[in-house]
C-alpha cells in the first residue's frame, strides 16, 4: 500500500509542470511628453499565467482618450525595450474595457516571459503612428512576477523588478 502512495505521488510530481507561475502588470502610458500627453492616458492591470503549455491574458483598462482599437503580447530584446509583436489580444474597442488571450508559447518564448521581456501594449485610435523609437502605443505594461502591489510612494520590497536574474544557469 506504501509503495502505491509513493507511486501516485511521484506521478502527480512529474505530471505537475514546471514553470507554473503567475505574472503581472500595471499598463501605462509609454512615452509621455508634450506632444503625446494630449493623445495618450489611461492606466490598466493585467494577469498572465502559464502552466507550462498555455499562456493565458486577461486585464482591463480604462481612462483612454479614445478607443482601442488592437492589443497585442510583445517579445522585448530587454525589459523596458519594444520589440516585436507575438500574439494578437482580444480586446474592447472603447476607452475602457477589457483585454484577453490565450496561446500556445515555444520554448524562447516561455523563457522570454521568465526574464521579464513580454509586455503588452494596447493601441489607441488617436495614438501617434509610431514613435522616433519604436511602434504606436497607448498602455505599455512588461510582465513580471506576481508580487504584492502596495500603494504610492512606498518602497516596493524584494526582487520582483529584476526577474532576469532569477534564471538559473543552464
Amino acid at each position: 500500500m506504501t509503495r502505491n502512495v509513493f507511486l501516485a505521488l511521484a506521478l502527480a510530481a512529474i505530471a505537475t509542470p514546471v514553470f507554473a507561475a503567475d505574472y503581472q502588470t500595471n499598463l501605462g502610458p509609454m512615452p509621455l511628453d508634450d506632444e503625446t500627453k494630449a493623445v495618450i492616458a489611461g492606466r490598466g492591470e493585467a494577469t498572465a499565467s502559464y502552466d507550462g503549455k498555455t499562456f493565458v491574458v486577461k486585464g482591463d483598462f480604462r481612462g483612454m482618450p479614445s478607443n482601442a482599437i488592437s492589443a497585442h503580447v510583445f517579445d522585448s530584446p530587454v525589459p523596458g525595450m519594444p520589440g516585436k509583436k507575438l500574439f494578437d489580444l482580444d480586446v474592447t474597442k472603447a476607452a475602457g474595457g477589457t483585454i484577453s488571450g490565450s496561446f500556445k508559447l515555444t520554448s524562447a518564448q516561455a523563457t522570454a516571459l521568465r526574464t521579464g521581456k513580454l509586455y503588452i501594449q494596447i493601441n489607441s485610435e488617436k495614438a501617434p503612428a509610431e514613435y522616433p523609437w519604436g511602434p504606436k502605443g497607448t498602455l505599455w505594461g512588461w510582465l513580471f512576477p506576481a508580487h504584492e502591489t502596495v500603494g504610492a510612494n512606498v518602497p516596493q520590497q524584494d526582487h520582483w523588478f529584476i526577474p532576469q536574474l532569477d534564471v538559473p544557469a543552464r
